[in-house]
């Protein structure tokens, strides 16, 4: 079995085309006028938010690479690097990253960790680059082991990705419209990915790709960007700050305030850090499904459009445990 393989570091390659991408976005915005709007404070936080990123890989990403190493320890299966087994990993670690993302959205205690994501308020290509620093925490590495199992090096997992990480970067963009349909039927476009960031409730928990949409298509989780619905960008509750520290620890803080409220059972203190965000005891708050449910009340004329198929226009009641 191979244990030295390496691959090239290829997001810090992309770090020129990230910020030539980057300026050129912010020059045809100045130009036409259109394709949405820089804010030097959010810009500035999602560059902060990058950098501490890429700290916190340099800090703890043995934790999960020695994980990996110890599993490829184990494995009986050795898929080499011939091209075949490249693109499969590719596509494989796409599906990987869906339920990952997926999970993002629905677990709070790794929606702590995505959440700095999703909360700029505008949509450019600096938004990409706000990235989480406490990925660790959340110990979705584990969602990779079977890749690994399967006879895939840690080495060639990370590479693709790293290429992943490096296709999601352009679709953060409101400068690109519809793509012609045929790439928009197979892959994750800036439209696609417009409508996975929106906080309006037809759009909560939609889109959750990195490459394919098919996967989106596959588990029923796709929602298109309706020209009659335009996205709002940000949180259900926008953090109103540009504060890096805060952007990246504020659910963790939310989560142990939450779970230590005194009277609670230890089931109610274990939903408060596994259940879908917006959960409470008492119904104080929405989860994604309440909100959308709310929504329809509110606009029955909604039901079975996109994002809203298969609800009733009744709210589900909230009920206190």
């Amino acid at each position: 079995m191979t244990d030295q393989i390496t691959y090239p570091d290829v997001v810090q390659f992309a770090v020129p085309f990230f910020i030539a991408a980057i300026l050129a976005e912010m020059l045809w915005i100045g130009l036409t006028g259109r394709g949405g709007r820089y804010e030097t404070r959010d810009a500035v936080t999602s560059l902060v938010m990058g950098a501490g990123n890429v700290a916190s890989g340099l800090l703890l990403g043995f934790i999960a690479y020695g994980f990996f190493m110890w599993l490829w320890a184990l494995t009986p299966f050795d898929l080499d690097t011939s091209l075949w087994a490249v693109l499969l990993c590719f596509v494989l670690d796409d599906l990987r990253y869906y339920w990952v993302h997926r999970f993002g959205h629905r677990i709070r205690w790794v929606w702590a960790s995505h959440v700095n994501h999703h909360s700029s308020q505008h949509y450019n290509l600096t938004t990409a680059l706000r990235q989480t620093w406490t990925y660790t925490f959340t110990f979705m590495m584990v969602v990779r082991a079977p890749l690994i199992l399967m006879g895939f090096h840690p080495a060639l997992v990370l590479f693709c990705g790293g290429l992943n990480l490096i296709y999601q970067f352009w679709i953060h963009t409101e400068a690109i419209g519809k793509m012609p349909r045929w790439v928009e039927a197979v892959m994750n476009t800036p439209s696609h990915h417009r409508a996975h960031h929106g906080r309006n409730a037809r759009y909560l928990d939609c889109n959750y790709a990195g490459v394919f949409i098919i996967w989106d298509k596959m588990f029923g989780t796709f929602v298109p960007e309706q020209e009659n619905d335009r996205v709002d960008y940000g949180l259900v509750h926008n953090l109103g700050s540009f504060n890096p520290l805060r952007v990246a620890f504020h659910e963790w803080v939310g989560i142990w305030q939450d779970v230590t409220q005194p009277g609670l059972t230890l089931r109610q203190r274990l939903a408060y850090a596994f259940a879908p965000p917006g959960y409470s005891h008492d119904g104080s708050r929405q989860t994604s499904e309440q909100i959308k449910a709310a929504h329809l009340a509110r606009h029955p004329e909604d039901a079975g459009s996109p994002g809203f198929e298969d609800r009733t226009t009744t709210a589900a009641p909230v009920v206190a445990e």
